[in-house]
């Protein structure tokens, strides 16, 4: 993984990078192929980030390397954690010193300071940050190795997934004005619940409510991603909103013969559930029913999201360190999105993908069912 990222934040030439990798050697001025690549075509600018490389191992030193990507930023930026406040490193001479930087800019010092051996991770302490040998000759002066990083390129990451929302809603014939109020609605049953809003129900959801218009609790239950016990809980006033809006703009519901059976849409339901109340690892499960890990947890979704209490609590407290499940959790409660896109943004650097999933498995089926 560090060789992948090191690849997509490489300003030399990616085919001799490449190459490199394979152990052959490839010359980026004048080798066949030299300037067909982004880094050849158009060089990033270069920067000397020496200095800030020396403030990062400086601190993994002095906290006697203890710390994960994410609390050296939290320490660097100057944010408080879960971890910040165990070990009361607010007042530590480290906190904020790199307040004038962002996030990421830190985020890549620390992953090239990774790829080119001043730090390694400990993959049994999850993530943990430790010195190299080259990073402790660094320190002490005997060697003085400039520490070349590449500019960010700045994306417009919102714009860029506005653009994406607008042409799935275009080609999807949803009711962009109901889709609005529902949203509102949302946010108004999240509050009175105390509960963010997207556990309520997911943006998909209300966006299958604007097509197929359900006015019961019982076709409530059928829109896409809800089921009976998510429906029962919080759909009588989406489903009493929705009729009023139908009988206030005449509108015809086509869709009254045919609605979207999906409730149940998780075939190994009953045994994943039956399973878990037995405290049986979710390797075993997966393997019981001949499925992967991502599809198993794929199941596991559509049972949380649909309503129904999956008690994982278990295997998180065998598999999970303790501090970064309780700052997940702070995290998903402050966040406008469950989304893994959020998510592995904020926790990518500490958690795997199926790591993610299975804390969001928790806090949704903790929180809102």
């Amino acid at each position: 993984m560090n060789e992948v990222v090191g690849y997509a934040e490489t300003s030399m030439s990616r085919r001799q990078y490449l190459l490199y990798y394979f152990g052959e050697e490839f010359d980026p001025i004048h080798g066949d192929g030299a300037k067909m690549d982004d880094n050849s075509v158009n060089p990033p600018k270069l920067k000397d980030a020496s200095k800030d490389l020396k403030k990062v191992l400086e601190i993994v030193k002095d906290l006697e390397e203890k710390c994960r990507t994410k609390d050296l930023i939290s320490i660097i930026s100057g944010k408080e954690s879960a971890t910040t406040k165990a070990y009361k490193l607010e007042n530590s001479k480290h906190f904020g010193i790199g307040k004038s930087e962002n996030d990421n800019y830190w985020k890549s010092i620390i992953r090239q300071a990774t790829v080119q051996g001043y730090l390694t991770k400990d993959i049994e302490t999850y993530g943990v940050l430790k010195l190299s040998d080259k990073a402790k000759n660094f320190l002490s002066g005997k060697e003085t190795p400039e520490f070349m990083i590449a500019e960010d390129r700045e994306y417009d990451l919102a714009a860029i997934a506005d653009a994406e929302q607008v042409q799935v809603q275009a080609g999807g014939g949803l009711d962009q004005n109901l889709f609005a109020q529902l949203k509102e609605l949302r946010k108004k049953v999240a509050k009175k619940h105390g509960i963010p809003p997207y556990t309520v129900f997911m943006d998909p959801s209300l966006e299958d409510m604007t097509v197929q218009y359900p006015i019961t609790v019982e076709e409530v239950a059928k829109i896409y991603g809800v089921g009976e016990g998510k429906a029962r809980k919080y759909g009588k006033e989406f489903a009493d909103f929705i009729k009023k809006y139908v009988e206030d703009n005449e509108i015809e519901r086509t869709q009254d013969m045919v609605m979207k059976q999906v409730a149940n849409k998780s075939s190994h339901k009953v045994f994943i559930i039956q399973n878990t109340d037995k405290k049986i690892d979710l390797e075993d499960i997966a393997k019981a029913k001949n499925l992967s890990m991502t599809e198993l947890l794929s199941e596991m979704e559509s049972i949380i999201y649909q309503g129904t209490k999956l008690n994982i609590d278990y295997y998180i407290d065998e598999n999970f360190d303790e501090d970064i499940v309780e700052e997940f959790m702070d995290f998903m409660k402050n966040s406008e999105s469950d989304s893994m896109k959020t998510l592995l943004a904020e926790y990518g650097d500490d958690l795997t993908d199926e790591e993610v999933r299975i804390l969001r498995i928790k806090f949704i089926s903790d929180v809102a069912n």
